[in-house]
């Protein structure tokens, strides 16, 4: 992993801008600088590296291919082994180990259409001098950041914001983004995935490419790759887990290669355990068998004792990380510094602190389990999309999903809402953002002419229909993922530090989306086919826990310390002083919250805060 930084300009670039640009960048790539400058100026590139695969000077960065083409590169190709094979086969030569020269060499070979072959997580630019265009792209499903501002006459583009900020690009906050955040807590817009937090900075939506040429002067982005549903009936139970573990174990084999440490990480749930019980199989010699483990003693969602037995039944070596209440001011100014866009909950906080051992522990590369959730229907609020999908089905009492549900100790209700919502999902979707957007323009904290300015910009969407693979496709593609996996690479490489997804694999995602839905929830059990896959593996204590926590940390009790009321108060103070809130909310007592409550407005204060920084 590594931070990449771009200019292509219609005028020669001042080589400052691009140097302070990817200074910025420095803790996504600790390990070397590079710049790249075309002979007339007018393109200009910046590379820090982070040594992952092929750490000898030959990987180093901007890389020329051919003569022709320079590439600036931020991730990993995980199938970069099999692609180097085929190109060496056509007569295409390398003078590296590294996956880099892979993707160069790949465009070089198919042009856009190298990325249909790309298994990774990725963000790239390649200039193209014979042409004079610039080919950017992003991996399929966001894991790795681009950002780029155009005003017509120049395009800019980065691994991060800061480094736009740094190379001149003006800092403004969208004030959409930030009603928006405010009120129902979004912090991406599911119509438009280009905007950001910051007027005139965009983000390069996952599974797509940009190309820009600099003599019309014209950027073009287009969509490379998308899931379609198209249900398998027939699939059987053994059918289905024989191929999910194929497809899960080739995507551990392939986040295992490197020429650096490996460990995982390890909350006690059963993602990371089934992560932790694969590549226990597929150990090479650079997996560490370390974990790391976040614990908060007498919290009641403490999952220290799930994960002490996974890591003793594999011989692991575990590093346990202790946040308290006294460190959290410091941190979320660190947190912030790195996310650029609010957090919503101290989750992040914790996330930093795990990913911040690892790397004291000499582990450079880090397997972890975002994106389990989405894809297999993890989350307790998937039970209602199932069981409408079931009730217009006229299935859902000769199912008796929901007494089973209950059974184990669901609480989630079914009433009449629910079952109009399933025979009149459009309907019932209308009434909702109209809800929605009545409740957020009435906020009393909110300045009324804020409110007012942005009351037509909510952004609440739900998924097209009552069924549970839609509510799972618009989790994994248009909103809910993707908060998740900025959350990992800023918090990652915070320290430098990458983080690999292996239940983020294309191919494995593709085919759960064939999977009719009982494979997901099935006799009241989340995730139904990964609980099977792993059950004679792991411990039925891991395999069939009861309880879902969402890496939840005591949030309410460290709201209660006084310096972080106090800090809160301030970030109070600036959303005043900026006209997003009202000076009646600086009077009202500051409300401690768990961190996945609804109702969290003063951490959501704070957090939003540190866009005026």
């Amino acid at each position: 992993m590594c931070g990449i930084a771009g200019i292509v300009s219609g005028a020669p670039v001042e080589a400052g801008r691009i140097k302070a640009a990817t200074a910025s960048l420095i803790h996504r790539g600790p390990q070397s600088e590079g710049f790249y400058f075309n002979e007339e100026g007018t393109t200009a590139f910046g590379h820090r590296r982070l040594c992952i695969l092929d750490l000898s000077a030959a990987a180093n960065q901007p890389m020329v291919y051919a003569d022709r083409y320079t590439i600036v590169y931020n991730g990993e190709l995980y199938n970069y082994i099999e692609l180097r094979a085929a190109l060496l086969q056509r007569g295409f030569s390398f003078v590296s180990q590294s996956d880099t020269e892979v993707v160069v060499a790949s465009y070089a070979a198919y042009g856009k259409e190298c990325l249909k072959d790309f298994e990774g997580a990725f963000a790239f630019a390649i200039w193209d001098s014979q042409e004079q265009t610039l080919f950017a792209a992003r991996d399929r499903f966001g894991e790795k950041p681009f950002f780029y501002a155009f005003d017509g006459e120049e395009l800019a583009f980065a691994s991060e914001m800061k480094a736009l900020w740094e190379a001149g690009i003006k800092k403004e906050v969208n004030a959409r983004m930030m009603y928006n955040f405010l009120t129902i807590g979004y912090t991406s817009n599911p119509y438009e995935p280009a905007e950001t937090f910051y007027e005139g900075v965009y983000k390069l939506p996952a599974a797509s490419h940009l190309t820009y040429r600099l003599k019309t002067k014209q950027a073009n982005v287009e969509k490379y790759w998308q899931v379609v549903i198209h249900l398998n009936e027939k699939i059987s139970e053994t059918e289905a887990i024989e191929k999910f573990t194929y497809l899960f174990n080739d995507s551990i084999k392939k986040r295992l290669r490197s020429d650096v440490g490996i460990g995982t990480s390890l909350s006690g749930g059963l993602d990371s355990s089934t992560i932790v019980a694969f590549c226990d199989v597929n150990s090479n010699s650079q997996y560490t068998h370390q974990c790391f483990t976040a614990a908060f003693a007498g919290f009641e969602k403490d999952e220290l004792l799930y994960a002490r037995l996974v890591a003793n039944k594999f011989g692991l070596a575990h590093t346990i990380v202790q946040p308290n209440g006294n460190d959290i001011v410091q941190l979320m100014s660190q947190v912030m510094r790195h996310q650029e866009e609010p957090i919503l909950s101290a989750s992040a906080l914790v996330q930093y602190k795990v990913y911040e051992a690892a790397k004291q522990n000499g582990v450079t590369v880090l397997l972890d389990g975002q994106g389990a959730d989405e894809i297999l229907a993890g989350y307790h609020k998937y039970y209602k999309w199932y069981w409408r999908e079931l009730y217009r089905r006229k299935e859902l009492a000769a199912s008796t999903e929901i007494s089973r549900a209950k059974a184990i100790g669901i609480q989630e209700s079914f009433g009449l809402k629910n079952k109009t919502a399933a025979l009149f999902p459009q309907l019932a979707a209308a009434l909702q953002q109209s809800k929605k957007k009545k409740e957020a323009f009435r906020s009393t904290d909110l300045s009324r002419d804020f409110a007012f300015s942005n009351k037509e910009h909510l952004y609440y969407s739900l998924p097209v229909s009552a069924e549970l693979n839609s509510a799972l496709y618009f989790n994994t593609f248009n909103y809910g993922l993707e908060e998740l996996l900025r959350l990992a690479d800023r918090n990652s490489m915070a320290h430098s530090v990458e983080v690999r997804l292996p239940f983020l694999s294309h191919e494995l995602v593709a085919f759960l989306f064939t999977l009719p839905p009982h494979f997901k929830i099935n006799g009241g059990w989340t995730k139904w086919l990964l609980r099977k896959t792993v059950e004679p593996v792991l411990p039925k204590e891991i395999v069939w826990r009861r309880d879902k926590t969402g890496f939840e940390p005591p949030q309410m009790a460290w709201m209660q310390n006084k310096d972080v009321l106090a800090a809160m108060g301030w970030g109070k103070e600036i959303l005043v002083r900026e006209g997003v809130l009202n000076k009646a909310a600086l009077t009202k007592k500051i409300q401690p919250h768990d961190a996945h409550a609804a109702e969290n407005k003063d951490w959501k204060y704070w957090a939003a805060s540190f866009l005026y920084a």
